[in-house]
This record gives structure tokens, sequence and C-alpha cells, in this order.
């Protein structure tokens, strides 16, 4: 028998010091708290102790000799009171919000909720049967590991290309990765996935959400998963599904790998809402901690949550103790991952203090403001479900945002809306209107034509409608307003006239995005052409439908890959398209007073009001680079008219020489044999297409 001691409040967890572990668990109304040991396979409880202590609302107690490899969870006691917000029920075993590490899944059975599924009074009756044999049981861990001399990264926004993946989406169809490493957090080192990276020009590798979450029961009661993993139960703890044969060193090597070949490892994190849902939901871990504390509740009915979120509870973390571990769980990913970075799920509900969002809120001032969070990548989605909750460009220095404004706005130019030049101008330019306000830069904007929710870019030029019939609710779940376009047929076909324009309007939208102010964003697998058969909601789907089929995709458009890895190229070897300040059309003093960016008509002459208000036009001239420090100029012809409409080049300078290297309608976009134009002389741009001209010295060919 171990012997207990008082131990300490600090820190938070379970943390071995090589004699002992000190268990601490902060819970402001709880009466009791017991911990419970259980054995190796989790299956039985072998000692039940009630911590000794409480300080400071943390209660805490010491356990000599036990080490690394035990397995334990939590017994908390008080009122049972869901009218007051009170939902304490100790038949309930619950996990430790610190857990470093997970044993086990949830199996889901009535027992791990609190009240009494089916009774007639619902969740006010409680439910007295033990949860622990349907509960994964917390770790204890031994957190050293010997990094060497790895260092991040570190890439300038300016010089940022994000790839957004899912561990095992990215992993699981590679036929280079062992078949027994695939879909694993150590398969994401592999040579074969981190030469493919290195050789698109990937500097930031952002991943769908890693830490441990539930797979929720309508979605395994139908034969499905939860495969994005947007309901987390542990935010210190990554998901047992990806840790295979090598546990956690695996991602530990992985990142180690990544940073070693200069890219950076973001994650994807959830500290919105959790697995627990509304009050219906089950009880696992905050819940019958300390509900009332954790979560925001209806200031007219406490028994039910305050949802901004839409998954039918919100973390409270204006809570000064919920704010602690939400401090706690990013530094320790920093810290003992070293990742390099987070995208915040829903971030707006992060800066609401207690209800309204402030960018002076709470959590965004203790981020900015820490040593260790404040020199990360910081990634807002700059929306929630909540009232007023679409804040994009609202949120402080120091944090780039998700801008859907321009993925919409591509979106439409590209399928040949009307009335989208002065909306394609401005978010190509850096969406200065949003973000120059609190002194940032363009890099405050990430750009992006497709994500994980939504459609892939190959879906988005072959289908109208959505295709979820997979998800099992009837195709009535996902986005119905995807601006997309099947160019004439829906799904695949064989009409190489349909495909060849499919495959150009892929080319002119990711030409789009790399060439645009901010910093681009790619989805997984957009770059070989993969397909999600049409389902822009693939959440529940951890099947073909989501994984990246290395041979199958790259089949689709055999140069598409190519073709992205020279664009990725262009924009990295041009300042032109990496500025540090917002264009704003004023003269260069040190380059012949010329402006820092022209924006021409078809005529060649720059754009009146009159051409701006036209929602006809489709064709538009771009001529930038004037101040750029490596002295490049560009002009950028973009047309996304049905038509070939002829395009007189700039005379703003007499003598000036245009030559053509980037073609949307050249599979590799590499032109091969550019012919050099001067200026006033007119080239005839193909309907749908996106040419790059550079200025070049010398004679007219």
């Amino acid at each position: 028998m171990h012997d207990l001691e008082d131990g300490s409040p600090q820190p938070l967890g379970a943390t071995w010091d090589g004699r002992g572990v000190n268990f601490a668990l902060f819970s402001a109304h709880a009466t009791g708290v017991e911990l419970c040991l259980f054995d190796s396979q989790g299956r039985r409880e072998i000692r039940r102790v009630r911590l000794p202590c409480c300080t400071d609302q943390v209660w805490h107690g010491y356990v000599d000799g036990l080490r690394p490899g035990q397995l334990y969870g939590y017994r908390v006691h008080g009122p049972y009171d869901p009218a007051q917000g009170h939902r304490f029920n100790p038949n309930k075993l619950l996990l430790d919000p610190y857990a470093r590490q997970f044993q086990g899944s949830i199996r889901w059975h009535d027992a791990v909720f609190g009240y009494r599924t089916g009774a007639q009074r619902g969740d006010l009756t409680a439910d007295r049967r033990d949860s622990a044999p349907m509960m994964p049981k917390c770790v204890v861990v031994d957190a050293s590991h010997d990094w060497g001399d790895d260092h991040p990264p570190r890439h300038l926004w300016r010089d940022t290309l994000i790839y957004e993946a899912h561990v095992k989406g990215l992993t699981q169809g590679h036929p280079r990765v062992p078949e027994m490493q695939r879909g694993t957090y150590a398969a994401l080192g592999h040579p074969a996935v981190v030469e493919h990276l290195v050789k698109l020009g990937v500097t930031s590798l952002e991943l769908l959400p890693i830490h441990a979450f539930a797979d929720d029961r309508f979605l395994v009661e139908k034969g499905l998963k939860n495969y994005w993993g947007y309901s987390t139960y542990g935010y210190f703890a990554p998901d047992a599904r990806y840790l295979g044969v090598d546990g956690t060193v695996g991602l530990k090597a992985a990142i180690r790998t990544l940073h070693d070949a200069g890219i950076e490892v973001i994650l994807d994190v959830v500290y919105n809402h959790t697995a627990e849902g509304n009050h219906l939901g089950p009880t696992l871990s905050f819940r019958g901690i300390d509900n009332a504390s954790y979560y925001k509740l209806s200031p007219d009915n406490p028994r039910f949550y305050w949802d901004t979120t839409g998954t039918g509870n919100t973390v409270d973390v204006s809570h000064p103790r919920v704010l602690q571990m939400v401090m706690d769980s990013l530094r320790h990913w920093v810290e003992t991952y070293h990742v390099d970075g987070f995208r915040f799920d829903l971030a707006p509900v992060l800066g609401r203090d207690p209800h309204d969002f402030s960018e002076r809120a709470g959590f965004l001032r203790a981020i900015g403001q820490d040593p260790v969070l404040s020199r990360v990548k910081l990634i807002a989605e700059p929306w929630d479900v909540g009232a007023d909750g679409y804040r994009l460009g609202g949120f402080p220095p120091g944090w780039s945002e998700w801008n859907d404004q321009f993925r919409d706005v591509l979106r439409s130019f590209w399928k040949s809306d009307t009335g989208q030049l002065p909306a394609l101008a401005r978010v190509m330019a850096g969406s200065r209107e949003l973000f120059e306000h609190t002194g940032r830069h363009p890099w405050a904007s990430v750009n992006f034509i497709s994500a994980h929710d939504g459609y892939t870019l190959h879906d988005l030029v072959s289908y109208n409608e959505r295709h979820n019939e997979a998800n099992g609710e009837d195709n009535k779940d996902g986005h119905s307003h995807n601006l997309s376009w099947n160019c004439g047929v829906e799904g695949p076909t064989d009409d190489p006239e349909i495909n060849a324009l499919r495959a150009r309007q892929k080319r002119n939208m990711l030409t789009t995005v790399m060439l645009s102010q901010g910093v681009p964003m790619l989805l997984m697998g957009d770059e070989l052409s993969r397909t999600q058969d049409g389902n822009n909601n693939a959440y529940c789907q951890d099947n073909d439908i989501s994984w990246l089929d290395w041979r199958r995709d790259a089949k689709v458009d055999p140069d598409l890959l190519a073709f992205t890895q020279a664009l990725v190229r262009l924009r990295r070897q041009n300042d032109a398209f990496r500025r540090r300040k917002f264009l704003t059309g004023e003269p260069v003093a040190r380059n012949h007073g010329l402006r820092d960016v022209y924006w021409l008509a078809p005529d060649g002459r720059e754009m009146t009001l009159d051409d701006w208000n036209d929602g006809l036009r489709r064709t538009i001239g771009i001529q930038l680079g004037n101040d750029a420090r490596d002295g490049k100029r560009f002009l950028l012809l973009l047309n996304a008219d049905e038509r070939e409409i002829p395009f007189t080049l700039d005379e703003t300078l007499p003598g000036e020489r245009w030559v053509g290297i980037f073609d949307t309608m050249v599979a590799t976009g590499l032109v091969k044999e550019p012919k050099i134009l001067a200026a006033g002389e007119t080239i005839k741009l193909p309907p749908r297409s996106f040419l790059l001209m550079q200025h070049a010295a010398g004679e007219t060919h």
C-alpha cells in the first residue's frame, strides 16, 4: 500500500517526481475528491483514496511509490442540482483535465451520463451506475525527452505557406509508408511524406485536431467516426488513435524530423467547447468536476448552457482557472512537443469576456504577453455562431486570421459571377481595410480557396451540389452555399473539354491564392486533385472518402503537382508577392514616381470609377513590384470571362518591355518560349485564364 501525503496544489494534474506522484485537481464547488487507481489494463479499480487537502480551490494529495504508467481517474463529490448549475455525481469516473495521456476509449453506454436517460424528469434525476468500465483511463507519464539540438524553424509570416492536413488522411494511403506506420504520428516524419512537403515548398504543416477527442455517440451508432476531431475531452494529451507502436515518442520524433526539414508544425485546437455537449450530454470530465466553473451557463436558467459554438456547450475561458488551463495547455504543446503555432477553432468564443467579444479579453491579453506563446504563430478562425460572432479583422496585433472573404470572392470571380472586380482587388491586395487599423500587416490575412470544411479544390470545379449521403443525414448537412461550378457536368466525366476547363480553373484559383498579398494556405491533396466525391462535410468519414489516395488522385491531373511546385517557387523568389506593407496606390519615390500598384482595364489604361462599377467586367490587370526590394516588377492579367479578351499592355513608362513567364493555359504553368512584348502592344487572353508577365529589359522579339 502506497503512503498518502498532503502534496501540493501546484502544478495541476498528475506529476511524477521520481519518488511518487502528486495529484492536483481544481474544483471550486466540490465537497470532496476521490482518486481512483486502476490496474494496468484499466479494468479493475485497485485503490480509491480521498485527496486530503484543498488549497485555493485545488484538491491535492501525493501518493508515494507510484510510477509512470499508472492508470487513474477521479470521482468528485458535491451537489447534483442542475437547476443551480451543479452536476456532481461520484458514480461517474472523471478524466483529469490535465492528463498527459489516456488509455482506452469511450464505450458508449447510458452509464456515462450523469442523469437517468429516459427518466420522466430528464437530466434532473441522478444516475447511480458506475461509469468506470466504459471510460478511458488517465495515464501518469514521464514527460522527459531528449530533443537534442532541435530548433523551431521560425519562418517569417511573409515567407509562410501553410498546408492543412489530417494525420491519418495524409499518411494512410501513402504507398511508401510502411503499413504498420500508416495513419500514425510517426508517419508524419516518414521521408516520403517529408520529401513531398519540402518539394512542394510547404513551410508550415497545420494538423487538424490531435487533442484527445471522442467519437460522438450518434456517429458510433451509425457506424461512423469523428474523423476531424472537433470533440475534445483532453487538452494535454495527443489522441491515442494515432499513437501507433511508437507512442508519443513517434509524435515528437516526427516534429523533430519536420523541423530538420525546415517545416513548422501548427495545431488546430478546440478550446471553445468539449465533447460533453449540452445538458443531455455525457459526464466525462469537466461537467462532473465543476460544471458551473468550466462552462458558460444560461444567465436565465443555469440548468442549460450558453451556447455560441453550435455544439451544446461553451467553455468559460473568462473564468481564471479555466483560462489557466488553456494557457497551461498551449505552453505544454510548445514546451513538451515543440509545436510552432496554433489555429484556434471558433476563436471569438475565447474573446467573449464574459459574453461579448473584445480584443482586450483576458485570453487575448494573456496570450499576447506570455513569453512562450507570444513567439509562436497564432491563427484565428474569426467567427462563432453567437450574436455578433463574425469578427474577421477584429483580433489584436500578433494574430493572423482565416479570411473567408478571400475564399468566397475568388470562387465567385472565377466562376464568372458579376460585380466581383472591386472585391477581388481588395482581397488580392491583402484586405487592408480589415487589418491595417490595428497596425497589422498583409500576413494577417490567411488566404485559401479550400479547407477541411467544404469542398476540395477538385470538387469545387466538379460539383454544383453537395453529395453527403454517406454521412447518414439525408444529405442535409454541410454548406449549401458553396460558390462552386461543375463546368457543365456533375461529377466525373470523360468529356475532354470539360476536364480541360476544370484543370484550368484549378490553376486559376491556385495562382490567385499564391500571388495575392497575405499568407497562402493549401488543403491537403489539392496539389494532387484529391476528391471527396462531392462530400463537402466529411467530418465523419474515416475512410477512402477523406484519405489522400496518392496514386489515384495524382493521375487525375498529372501535371498539377509540378504546376503547384513552380507556382510556390515563383512566390518564394519574388518580393512583390510577399510584401511587408499594404498596397496603397501611392507613388514610390525611388522608382521614377511610379505608384506601388496599378489597376488596369483591358485597353491598357487605369481603371476608372465607371470601370469598377461595371458589374459585367471580368478582366483586370494588376501591375505591382515598383517598390519591391529585389527590383522585380510584374503584370498580372486575370480573365474570368468566357470569351477571349484582348489586353493592351500598360504604357505608364515609354519603352517598357514585358515577358510572359507563368500561364494557367500551360499544364505546368511555366512558359517555355516566352515572347517579349513592348508596352502598347496587345495580347489575347484566352477565356478563363491567368497570365503573369515580368518586366524585361532588351529589344522586342
